[in-house]
């Protein structure tokens, strides 16, 4: 800092308490002197004569290294740290770049309509009080109103223009609980701008789209911001609408122009086409995206990782895990997982078969070994995982889970989220709860041979454990940890049980139409359903249907079918929700042979059909003859 800029001192403060509320809304609708000669902070810093250019230049350097590095100072408290300025020379040039509005709650009685406008649970979180609406305006005190992450989330909260200003120190949090206990109705009754009466995704869209340029000239104006109103308030509705639509992700895929940027929603496990954006959108609406996710917005190529708090935004209590992936031509498509923090489903929910229920709590209640989930990426594991942790949550127990990233919370659980980046990975926390006097552990995934090794040695050693394995089933699951090194007597000592599962669609049982199966389409299903074993002859499929006859046949011995028709309950679609199709292989003392003797996944396979075990399309197909889904659903998912 240059001596000229150390001995100069700042404009003086001109203090400002209006007698009441017109007097403070007049004062604001007026021009002053001050507002106008500075756009940003830093401008205004040197034109008081404290900072010189250079140095503001590595002062947002500085910020913008520890943006990309997940912090988020604001530059003038960057400047002080750097001893460019100190704190009260930084107070006293905000005071007079803001206009001197520093006022004191006492001075002004704030209005119901505009504490209804923002609910006391936000305020109090966000130090923020609501003082008055005017016109599309609503006057703010804030404990920081610089604090540009919040502003955007109150302007799409209440959809009002904002008019920030600084509160005096230490009246705030005592300002806003009186102002909420003498109007108690203001927050509970119904905003003005209610969520259901906010403009729709479609809406917003239409309107970006008549307010964009015509293709040719798409190219040429790639300069919409990221803090532009109506695209902050679109994302935000999309966000809102997929949750409504019980959609899993939503994904944002940008092309060159003239194409416009495509929005699809991922519902009941298919993609759906929902919205699409005029090409002219395309960085902007990333930009904003990555804002919300703390990343950093400067950075195209590389992929990015991060996660949105929905519920600062406005929102329902939803967090978003979202991640960039660099595409050609410069461009970058996103995608965003809704995380709800949903509770664990109780076991019986999950869709297990009786049969299969039985034996999985019956395996669970043990004090020692190893239980195992498989199956791909999204059908379901975790969820399976916490339900049976569900069912052996008890005070007696002390129950731990490494997982990545933690979906789904639950009480009496220790849970441990993993960060492999710093060497907090699955077999670290593993070695980690061995030393905490667990009684069952949960480890999100079996993703190599040192955890997998570790979770042995523990289920040996008088500890349950759980976890889930990437294979398409049972027997495979175990030619798989044989194959990357495990020892075969300790894991065959040590296996207690492997559940293979798919999701299904579950028909919408509003709209969904019944037929009688005639008896092609009974011996093709039985032929299907036997196909699993080896007796596939005819006196086996006609044992089979008449075994369906007694356990599902109408008053006549029919046997109905169920089609997915449509209707507005289900959006069309003529299914809602999933459901589990499961595959159960119990570890008895032939299968331990097996192991030991590394057999292949064939003879581990035909073993356990012979003790019993019901293979994914069986237990598919036994829904099906429920009514609970269709047999395209089922060939889906069980084509192996």
């Amino acid at each position: 800092m240059t001596d000229a800029a150390a001995s100069a001192s700042p404009p003086p403060a001109h203090s400002f308490r209006p007698a009441n509320a017109d007097a403070l809304w007049k004062q604001l609708s007026s021009p002053h002197p001050t507002v106008g000669k500075a756009r940003h902070l830093g401008e205004a810093l040197v034109h008081a004569g404290l900072l010189s250019p250079p140095a503001l230049t590595e002062g947002l350097k500085t910020q913008q290294v520890e943006r990309g590095n997940g912090q988020h100072r604001l530059i003038g408290q960057i400047l002080v740290d750097r001893g460019e300025l100190t704190q009260e020379q930084l107070r006293q040039v905000i005071a007079a770049w803001l206009g001197d509005y520093t006022v004191h709650p006492g001075d002004i009685t704030p209005d119901a309509a505009a504490l209804a406008l923002i609910p006391r649970s936000v305020a109090e979180r966000e130090s923020v009080l609501p003082l008055m609406a005017r016109d599309d305006a609503l006057v703010l005190l804030m404990a920081d109103p610089l604090d540009r992450v919040l502003l955007d989330e109150l302007r799409f909260l209440t959809q009002r223009r904002l008019i920030p200003l600084q509160a005096a120190p230490g009246t705030l949090m005592p300002a806003i609980d009186q102002a909420y206990r003498t109007h108690p109705a203001g927050p509970q009754s119904p905003a003005p701008i209610a969520p259901s009466t906010r403009a729709t995704s479609q809406e917003l869209a239409t309107h970006l789209s008549s307010a964009a340029p015509d293709a040719a000239s798409a190219e040429q104006t790639d300069v919409i911001s990221e803090s532009d109103n109506t695209l902050v308030r679109l994302i935000n509705s999309v966000i809102d609408e997929a949750i409504n639509h019980r959609a899993s992700d939503i994904h944002i895929e940008t092309e060159p122009a003239p194409q416009n940027v495509r929005i699809r929603l991922r519902i009941d496990g298919d993609l759906t086409p929902y919205l699409e954006l005029p090409a002219r959108y395309r960085f902007a609406m990333v930009a904003r995206i990555k804002i919300m996710a703390a990343m950093d917005i400067s950075e195209h190529r590389k992929p990015q990782d991060g996660k949105i708090d929905f519920a600062r935004f406005g929102g329902p209590p939803v967090e978003l895990r979202v991640v960039t992936v660099p595409t050609s031509r410069g461009l970058e498509d996103v995608v965003l997982r809704l995380l709800a923090g949903a509770k664990p489903l109780p076991l019986e929910n999950i869709g297990l078969s009786q049969p299969n229920l039985i034996a999985m709590r019956a395996v669970v209640r043990k004090s020692y070994g190893l239980v195992l989930v498989c199956g791909p990426t999204g059908c379901g594991k975790t969820t399976t995982l916490h339900s049976v942790v569900r069912d052996i949550n008890t005070a007696g127990r002390k129950i731990w889970t490494a997982e990545d990233p933690i979906e789904i919370t639950q009480s009496g659980l220790r849970q441990v989220q993993v960060n492999p980046r710093i060497g907090w990975t699955f077999a670290a926390a593993m070695r980690t709860f061995l030393r905490a006097d667990p009684d069952v552990i949960m480890i999100g995934e079996m993703r190599d041979e040192e955890t997998a090794r570790i979770a042995i040695e523990a289920s040996l050693t008088g500890h349950l454990v759980l976890s889930t394995l990437h294979t398409n089933s049972a027997p495979e699951s175990i030619a798989r940890l044989l194959e990357i090194g495990l020892d075969p007597f300790n894991f065959s000592d040590s296996l207690l049980a492997i559940l293979a599962q798919r999701l299904v669609r579950r028909l919408c049982t509003t709209c969904r139409e019944p037929h009688v199966a005639d008896d092609d389409q009974l011996i093709s299903l039985a032929s299907q359903y036997l196909d699993s074993g080896t007796y596939n002859t005819a006196e086996a499929r006609a044992a089979q249907i008449s075994r369906w006859r007694q356990q599902h046949g109408g008053p006549l011995g029919e046997l109905r079918l169920w089609r997915p028709v449509g209707c507005p309950q289900c959006e069309g679609h003529g299914y809602r929700g999933r459901l589990g199709i499961h595959e159960l292989m119990l570890s008895d003392d032939t299968i331990r042979q097996h192991i030991r003797h590394r057999a292949p996944a064939a003879d581990i396979r035909h073993s356990a059909l012979a003790a019993g075990m019901l293979t994914l399309r069986q237990d598919g197909i036994e829904k099906v003859l429920q009514g609970l889904t269709d047999m395209s659903e089922v060939v889906a998912a069980t084509n192996l």
